[in-house]
């Protein structure tokens, strides 16, 4: 089995972590208690939860499938299915990481509480965990690490330390509070990759070389100890998914498209890398080969790649994953399931739904269909919006939607 972090590397860290005089974090590295006593715990029943449940009833999805709410999760986004099918940690675009846990395995969650309340965390979207338990949480500008973290979660004093120090992910001078929503995931060569999302609708050009320099609008990787830092991804505006076709350990992600062109251009993308260092047209072509106006006399880069699945127009394409469960029919197992959170400018809503996209058996794109929808009403009123896609142990997938405050589950057969 892959480590993700020697004691070796354990200890540097430990070493790395600035000394900020008592500072939480770096007790926890030190593995002293904090003093913190109290979680925040989410109610899972009474009024809301029914009204979740009713709302479930309007989805529509294919024979033979169901979907029922597996847990009341306030802002719920990016999800992280601990290896040993213990807890579930889901990251929000506020100040929480929540810990979701089916105690008795009836696939509906018994207990929902902040992780590491001793912690103050800042945009903490994305979790993901590496193959022998240690999780990793990307938040607006630092990455931290939590070994053993399905153990430690029932204590309020987790043990914690610095991947990236905070104001390293990114320059500071660059901070902003739109498209901060980090994903990582730990691809097949047991490296970190993070997605950096441009703070720009599209950047201005003097931008442009801090932002490659960087990976800015683009995704990096780096080892999981925080060294070996690099661009592996350019030419993305905001991508909230990725994941590895398991297959052949291809990096694919989704994009968002530039707003302000019309409802109806330029389209989403599902995008699939094959080499480091591709890139894919942006800041030159706004979604598909659309090209922006504000770079519209400007030569794009050579060998621009473009989207392998050109998706509706303003859907927002956001968390995604590749299928690798044996419960559902046969057709699915190896494809994508990817969220669309649902359009915020567009004449007529479109989106918030669950899409499903084929792939090949030689790695290439099969056909895009919605999988999962329903969540917006007769009146063109949201009633969810799908924010990613998880798998259970078990072969059915959860759905997060940070409107509704709530984690679906879907499952076949059952």
């Amino acid at each position: 089995m892959r480590k993700a972090l020697s004691l070796v590397s354990l200890a540097a860290l430990m070493v790395a972590t600035p000394a900020l005089a008592q500072s939480n974090l770096e007790k926890l590295g030190q593995f002293q208690t904090t003093g913190v006593k109290e979680f925040k715990v989410v109610e899972q029943g009474g009024d809301y939860a029914a009204g979740i449940r009713e709302n479930l009833k309007r989805i529509n999805l294919p024979d033979g499938f169901k979907i029922e709410l597996y847990a009341v999760v306030p802002d719920a986004r990016h999800m992280a299915v601990g290896p040993q099918g213990i807890v579930t940690f889901v990251g929000t675009r506020k100040t929480d990481v929540w810990s979701v846990t089916d105690r008795n395995k009836d696939r509906v969650a018994d207990e929902v509480k902040r992780f590491a309340p001793s912690i103050d965390f800042s945009i903490p979207n994305g979790p993901c965990f590496s193959e022998d338990g240690f999780l990793y949480i990307a938040e607006q500008n630092r990455v931290l690490v939590y070994p053993a973290a399905e153990f430690f979660y029932e204590s309020p004093d987790v043990a914690a330390f610095e991947v990236v120090p905070q104001g390293k992910l990114v320059p500071v001078s660059e901070e902003s509070y739109n498209h901060t929503a980090r994903v990582c995931k730990i691809g097949p060569d047991n490296k970190i990759y993070i997605s950096l999302g441009q703070p720009f609708n599209v950047p201005a050009p003097e931008k442009l070389d801090l932002y490659r320099q960087e990976g800015i609008g683009g995704i990096i990787r780096l080892n999981t100890d925080g060294t070996g830092r690099e661009v592996y991804t350019y030419g993305v505006r905001n991508s909230v998914g990725h994941d590895f076709n398991p297959a052949n350990g291809e990096l694919w992600f989704t994009d968002n498209q530039v707003d302000g062109m019309g409802d109806d251009i330029p389209p989403g993308e599902l995008n699939r890398q094959t080499a480091k260092g591709q890139h894919f047209g942006f800041p030159w072509y706004g979604g598909g080969d659309v090209r922006t106006n504000e770079y519209s006399d400007s030569e794009p880069p050579a060998d621009v790649v473009f989207p392998a699945v050109a998706m509706q127009a303003h859907a927002a394409d956001l968390g995604m994953d590749f299928y690798e469960g044996r419960q559902f029919p046969a057709k699915y197992r190896g494809g994508i399931f990817s969220a669309q959170h649902g359009s915020w400018n567009r004449t007529t809503p479109v989106g918030a739904r669950v899409m499903f996209t084929a792939v090949n058996e030689d790695g290439s794109v099969g056909e895009t269909e919605v999988f999962a929808d329903g969540w917006i009403d007769e009146n063109g009123e949201y009633l969810g919006r799908p924010v990613d896609i998880a798998e259970l142990r078990d072969g059915s997938i959860l759905v997060s939607d940070d409107l509704a405050g709530a984690i679906y589950r879907i499952s076949y057969g059952q």
